[in-house]
């Protein structure tokens, strides 16, 4: 499993609780935690307590407050994720395992959105692509919020880059119930797993 690793997408406040609370969300941060509790039983863990042989990197929505995505400049949605506030925070059960150089940040430019983890970046200004080709992943483990959006997108996007994609459909939640089963269907006939 040394060649694998876990993308976590949008497991943010808003998306869980917030504006823009989605179905499934509870469950969803469930079967992250146990994923992440099955891929690295039996693995050392570092000084700070996480199991470095199995990276976890996160996806994160991160808007300016006058964000094109949003309803009061003509977008489709309600004020999410703004930097600074609660909603764009991860979920505290999940902290335990976030790190600053695998956090990707995406939808910071006010005038374009952005749905797939691709087009994040971390702090050092690397993309999501860029840091797991650098830590020679093959495999890449998807889960998060939600799955009609960033979720496929942010998959499709592995898929092209050549990494084998599989989505884990315990670990995730959706705006839309017909819509999930949807982008399930079409993620699975693209060639992505779905476990």
């Amino acid at each position: 499993m040394k060649d694998s690793a876990l993308v976590v997408v949008d497991m943010l406040y808003d998306f869980i609780d917030g504006t823009m609370a989605c179905q499934g969300a509870d469950a969803a941060i469930e079967g992250t935690l146990k994923a992440i509790g099955k891929l690295t039983e039996g693995t050392e863990a570092d000084e700070s307590g996480i199991h470095s042989t199995y990276p976890i990197l996160f996806v994160r929505d991160h808007h300016p407050a006058d964000h094109c995505s949003f309803a009061a400049q003509g977008g489709p949605w309600p004020p999410h994720c703004v930097q600074g506030t609660h909603g764009a925070d991860v979920h505290d059960a999940l902290l335990p395992y976030v790190k600053e150089d695998m956090t990707f940040f995406k939808g910071e430019d006010q005038a374009r959105e952005q749905y797939s983890g691709f087009e994040g970046v971390n702090p050092a200004g690397q993309s999501l692509g860029e840091v797991l080709h650098l830590l020679d992943i093959q495999r890449v483990l998807v889960c998060g919020i939600a799955t009609e959006y960033c979720v496929r997108n942010t998959a499709e996007d592995l898929l092209k880059d050549g990494f084998e994609v599989t989505v884990l459909k315990d670990a995730l939640a959706w705006v839309d119930a017909d819509g999930h089963v949807a982008a399930l269907k079409a993620m699975e006939e693209e060639g992505i797993r779905i476990l």
